[in-house]
């Protein structure tokens, strides 16, 4: 399963207001916690494939693959945010690897399981219960709405910053 190219970044630390601006996410799932990326950020999805560990590395770097004869550093994202880990069984995970104009080298981000990609407004984006301060790699909640209108329910997505988070571990 593959994402297709992504073309350049857009500027994504700041949201217009107009509420009809769409910004494209991929929302996967660490545990039963839903999150999302920027689709600009994705090169492409992955299935699990073996990865190697590297010795005296940080906990949350899980090893590295070759993909298509391409050395990639694979992050536990799981790791690096403090989930802890439960009950997916990691061949049963995938890979988004993240595109090169975000990161230092080939780098891919380890999660439970891809659900969508998907357009959300700009309304349905609020930015006023994350951290402001500079350690915060969330963006915003993604509010979703599920279901017709009786027994319709909302899910929250957290929107991450993984270009700064990427930055920040020197990925």
């Amino acid at each position: 399963m593959a994402v297709a190219e992504a073309g350049a970044p857009a500027p994504i630390h700041s949201i217009s207001s107009q509420s009809g601006d769409e910004i494209q996410v991929v929302e996967f799932l660490l545990e039963e916690d839903q999150f999302a990326i920027n689709l600009f950020d994705v090169r492409e999805i992955v299935e699990y494939t073996r990865i190697t560990p590297l010795p005296g590395s940080a906990r949350y770097i899980k090893g590295i693959i070759d993909l298509r004869g391409e050395i990639t550093t694979i992050i536990d994202l799981k790791e690096k945010m403090g989930i802890s880990a439960h009950k997916k069984n990691q061949e049963q995970s995938r890979i988004i690897v993240i595109d090169s104009s975000v990161t230092k080298g080939k780098t891919g981000i380890l999660v439970d399981d891809v659900t969508t990609v998907m357009s959300v407004t700009t309304s349905q984006i609020d930015q006023k219960t994350c951290d402001k301060d500079d350690t915060s790699y969330i963006l915003g909640i993604i509010k979703q709405k599920q279901g017709d209108r009786e027994s319709e329910k909302t899910d929250l997505i957290i929107w991450l910053d993984i270009p700064r988070m990427l930055r920040d571990l020197g990925q």
